[in-house]
């Protein structure tokens, strides 16, 4: 097989998008029905962390133990990349002895350079930049409870961090808009995200207007990792931004609610929200495992016969 990485969302196609999603379908299903399904027996994947995890952490080790493989969790703090060592030569070393590699670090040139020297796939577990596997499981957990994204509108309300990025890049692969709200100051900047144009998303000043007719509202903390310094500043700055009933109430009255996690209650978003009846957090959270594992799976064995 080509040597395939998955560092951004527009990495992949929308073709094979649609594919990982059918085969994120099928892997649930024995997933749920307690059917063992083992192809990756005798691969190893390496997990390295250079900054802290949940979700990331445990949907990837669950994943590839599930799938019959192993995972190896290796933190920069307690591995020589933490005392200097240039990233080219522990990708070239790792990458000779693992089988795919997922890098969760704070610059995103730092996984490029990874990946660059890297014989085995490597997969973005979050960047500064950019956090396609969360994507990846939200995009999917729509299709699943609602259907086809495409054409949907998508509120964004909060920071231009990783997540909104992201959501941008994949509302021109699928072709749905994202309405953006966003305190002065934190704007877009669409030849960083590498968009091709303007076309997908709208930028309001008034959070409010974003969630009117939106089928999805979304958000993320105000102070992302690597950015606890401005943490007093982002709160003054963004204290009309949080998802509260009111601000729901402007979408689709069947519109859902996602939040990748973790959630401050009464920041960014409202206990009422997170905890209420059209918020899919638990279902987003728990989909992150099943289309890693579609994504493990494509990078190493390539496109697999879908199961009726």
């Amino acid at each position: 097989m080509q040597l395939r990485h998955y560092l951004q969302f527009n990495d992949f196609s929308r073709e094979e998008y649609a594919y990982l999603f059918e085969r994120t379908r099928w892997i649930k299903q024995e997933f749920k029905e307690y059917r063992r399904y083992w192809p990756l027996t005798d691969r190893t994947l390496a997990m390295i962390f250079d900054k802290n995890s949940t979700r990331t952490r445990l949907s990837f080790e669950a994943g590839m133990s599930q799938l019959g493989g192993t995972a190896i969790y290796l933190s920069t703090r307690d591995t020589q990349l933490g005392r200097g060592e240039p990233v080219e030569d522990a990708a070239r070393v790792i990458s000779r002895m693992v089988d795919i590699i997922m890098v969760r670090t704070h610059a995103h040139d730092t996984i490029k350079r990874f990946a660059e020297n890297s014989r085995a796939p490597v997969i973005n577990g979050l960047t500064d930049e950019f956090h396609p596997c969360q994507i990846l499981g939200d995009i999917f957990t729509f299709i699943e409870l609602k259907g086809s994204i495409s054409g949907k509108t998508v509120a964004w309300i909060g920071d231009i961090n990783n997540m909104c990025s992201t959501w941008l890049q994949a509302a021109e692969i699928f072709d749905f808009k994202v309405h953006v709200s966003t305190p002065p100051g934190y704007d877009i900047h669409p030849e960083l995200i590498g968009l091709k144009g303007a076309d997908h998303f709208q930028e309001f000043v008034n959070p409010m207007d974003a969630a009117s007719g939106a089928d999805l509202v979304t958000t993320d903390v105000w102070t992302s990792m690597g950015f606890e310094d401005e943490a007093e500043q982002r709160k003054n700055d963004f204290a009309a931004f949080c998802v509260d009933s009111e601000m729901m109430s402007m979408a689709k009255s069947d519109a859902v609610f996602m939040h990748c996690l973790p959630a401050h209650r009464g920041e960014e978003v409202s206990a009422a929200v997170i905890d209420g009846a059209q918020s899919v957090v638990w279902d987003e959270a728990e989909n992150r495992l099943h289309t890693q594992k579609a994504l493990i799976e494509y990078l190493l064995l390539g496109k697999i016969k879908i199961e009726s």
